[in-house]
Parts: structure tokens; C-alpha cells; sequence
């Protein structure tokens, strides 16, 4: 999601913080890449970036720089160079045998990329600024609401709006991955997928009745980032949340 720009001082501790987290994504075989809005040597990678940001408001222009950015720091975290990343709408279009997600908060963009030849899903978000509670209608059904506030989350702390809402991201951006846009455009709004505790993650997948269907579902670790949360998917859980293989694209 966006966001408004972060002080320098705020800015330089949370990209410390989400540093710190680079030994997590390393072990479930992911690469991380950070990037800030306001680096100085920001630019396009190509002429397609460059075509696509001189549309864009100065701070959207940035924050997009900063997202391509951070990609292929992610990408060259598990040994895969990238050039220009150029897009379909408003998704980033990666060369065969690279993929990378993005997501953007108070301006720090952060990627995840998997390494070559892994089957990790792919879907981050990052949240630095806490949602109001009154925004739970949004995200949440009624059988989740039940979530807030239990001490179930990572490293024991209770789970929070922002944290549901931002393990949801992820998963949505795992599965269209996975699963194809065209499928998962049956989940209009984050209330469309279920979160449920699974250990110290979130297991996440589309609500029975929803073309995707309830079996194909995510893994979701939220982690604690300042005042906010980065989320990033594990792996592909079964109905009680254990792992399996990493399901078959579905085109229409």
C-alpha cells in the first residue's frame, strides 16, 4: 500500500528494522530488497520505467523508482540480475525465470524474489502507519473479527488490524501469482479471503463459494516493524494449515 514519506531519522530506523529481518526471508528461501523515496541516485532501468513514470505525480514517479528499485535488490539478493521492469496496468511484468512482489508504505518500498527454481509463493506488504479500528468492517468478516487482540501473532504479540489487513495483502498478491488474475478477480474485497491462526503464522485462502476456492491458501508471517508490520507469505498451506506443493495456474 502507500503512503505519505517518513523523517529521516524514522525513515533510517525502519529500514534498520526491516533489515534485520533479511535471516527470516533467507530461510524460507526468499531475498529481500529495500528502497527509499528519497535516494538520490533513483532513476528508470530502461525506457518502458521511464515511459511509465513520466505519467505519474512527482510522488507517485518516486515511489514507483523506488518499488522497481527494491526489486532488483530483492532479485539480486538470490543471484539473479534484472533489468527494467515494465508493467501491465498497474502490475509489474518480470523477464522469464524472474518475479519479484512489491509494496510501498511512508516511503520505503520493500520485495521479496525467490530464489531459482523454488515454488515459495510470492506476496509481501508493508504497513507503517496503524489503520483505524473503524476500518475493520473492510477487511475482516464477522467470524475473524474474533482475531483482534489475541495474543496469537508473532513473537507472541496480539493480533492487529493492521497486521490482519496486511497478512491479507500478501496473500491476494501470492495467489494472483499463482493462480492467475482472472481467478482471483472473484475476491473483490479483503473480506473475501479468511485468515485463521496456523503456529506463529496466518493460514489465508479465498472463502468457500469463491471461484479460487478454499483449498488453494497461503501461509502468512506478520512481523513487527516499528509501529507498523511487514507480512510476507511462507508457503502453501492444506486445510489445517500444513504445507503442500505450490498449486497449477489457472487461466481463463
Amino acid at each position: 500500500m502507500s503512503g505519505s514519506g517518513t523523517g529521516a531519522p524514522e525513515a533510517a530506523a525502519t529500514v534498520t528494522a526491516l533489515t534485520r529481518l533479511r535471516p527470516r526471508l533467507t530461510a524460507a528461501r526468499l531475498g529481500l530488497g529495500l528502497a527509499h523515496v528519497d535516494e538520490p541516485r533513483l532513476g528508470p532501468a530502461g525506457p518502458a520505467e521511464a515511459s511509465a513514470a513520466a505519467t505519474m505525480t512527482p510522488g507517485r514517479r518516486r515511489e514507483f523508482l523506488a518499488g522497481r528499485e527494491a526489486a532488483r535488490r530483492a532479485l539480486r539478493a538470490v543471484g539473479v540480475d534484472c533489468g527494467e521492469i515494465p508493467r501491465e496496468g498497474r502490475l509489474p511484468v518480470f523477464a522469464p525465470g524472474r518475479a519479484a512482489s512489491i509494496s510501498h508504505s511512508a516511503g520505503i518500498a520493500v520485495a521479496v524474489a525467490r530464489v531459482p527454481g523454488g515454488d515459495t509463493p510470492l506476496g509481501c506488504d508493508v504497513e507503517l502507519r496503524p489503520l483505524p479500528y473503524d476500518a475493520a468492517r473492510l477487511v475482516l468478516g464477522p467470524d475473524e473479527e474474533r482475531l483482534l487482540g489475541t495474543a496469537a501473532g508473532t513473537q507472541g504479540g496480539p493480533w492487529s488490524l493492521t497486521g490482519l489487513f496486511s497478512a491479507k495483502e500478501a496473500a491476494w498478491k501470492a495467489l494472483r501469482l499463482a493462480v492467475g488474475e482472472a481467478v482471483t478477480a472473484s475476491m473483490g474485497t479483503l473480506r473475501d479471503l479468511r485468515a485463521e491462526p496456523c503456529g506463529d503464522a496466518l493460514r489465508i485462502g479465498p472463502r468457500a463459494g469463491l471461484r479460487a476456492g478454499p483449498a488453494c491458501a497461503v501461509r502468512v508471517r506478520v512481523l513487527p516493524v516499528g509501529a507498523g508490520v511487514f507480512s510476507y507469505a511462507l508457503g502453501w498451506a492444506d486445510a489445517a494449515g500444513r504445507s503442500t506443493p505450490a498449486p497449477t495456474a489457472r487461466r481463463s
